[in-house]
């Protein structure tokens, strides 16, 4: 009943800029924190950048500087605003995101993704 859906995937060149964002929806209580991570060929899923209900933010090493994670409750969204692309940043994009659903008597918290958006940084 609950779905993330993402979009703003794409090709960019190297030093260009993308913006992703992810739209939840269903039957929402309450969304805790919401993420972002990523997956190149061969490697694991990593995390790329995380925002808490209270809005703190933290990134990998690898992005600090460069991406910007955000959200906007009222739409249910979260957004990556990433500059300065570069090669490595190629992979599938995840949108996560831990929501609360249920009714008063059977609240429930569960981990919650999308299916993925591809973003390429290539001449």
């Amino acid at each position: 009943q609950v779905q993330l859906v993402e979009s703003g995937g794409g090709l960019v060149q190297p030093g260009g800029s993308l913006r992703l964002s992810c739209a939840a929806s269903g039957s929402i209580f309450s969304i805790n924190d919401m993420a972002w991570y990523r997956q190149a060929p061969g490697n694991q899923r990593e995390l790329v950048a995380v925002i808490t209900s209270a809005e703190s933010t933290d990134y990998a090493d690898s992005v600090k500087g460069r991406f910007t994670i955000s959200r906007d409750n009222a739409k249910k969204t979260v957004y990556l605003q990433m500059n300065s692309l570069k090669s490595e940043d190629t992979a599938v994009y995840y949108c996560y995101a831990r929501i609360t659903t249920g009714r008063w008597y059977d609240r429930r918290e569960s981990p919650y993704w999308g299916q993925g958006t591809q973003v390429t940084v290539s001449s």
